[in-house]
């Protein structure tokens, strides 16, 4: 696949590095956290009222996501505009998605819904971050 990226001399601005080390750093706190918890599903797997279906499923998807945007964090600061495009899309959907978890009155314990909201939150940083006005002009066609 023919990638479309940005040269060189855009990518080495200080605001433009600034901006996407802030996002790679943020995208990684979520990897990290989606992590922990997943390793917290598992090592609660017994206390059916703390880990149910619901629990497993979302913490999976969680982890895979965040390895995603991962890659695609990796790609934008590479300077490749469709992981940025990728990128961009992915932190909005996670963010509306974690929004109706925390809302939901069922299924998601306590303690789940706490994880999802700090997630929530360090994405609400790379929407801000990968929506601003500098990041989109930069990536624009």
């Amino acid at each position: 696949m023919n990638t479309v990226r940005l040269g060189d001399d855009k990518l080495s601005q200080p605001a433009t590095r600034a901006a996407l080390r802030c996002t790679r750093l943020l995208v990684g706190g979520y990897v990290g956290l989606s992590v922990l918890t997943l390793a917290a599903i598992i090592v609660m797997r017994h206390d059916a009222a703390l880990v149910n279906p619901a629990v497993w499923t979302r913490g999976t998807i969680v982890v895979a996501s965040a390895l995603l945007m991962h890659e695609f964090a990796a790609g934008a600061a590479r300077g490749s505009r469709l992981a940025f495009l990728r990128l961009r899309l992915a932190s909005a959907i996670m963010v509306a998605a974690i929004a109706v978890i925390v809302a939901l009155p069922d299924p998601f314990p306590v303690w789940m819904k706490i994880d999802q909201a700090c997630c929530g939150l360090i994405l609400t940083g790379v929407v801000v971050i990968v929506n601003g006005r500098h990041l989109r002009s930069l990536f624009a066609k």
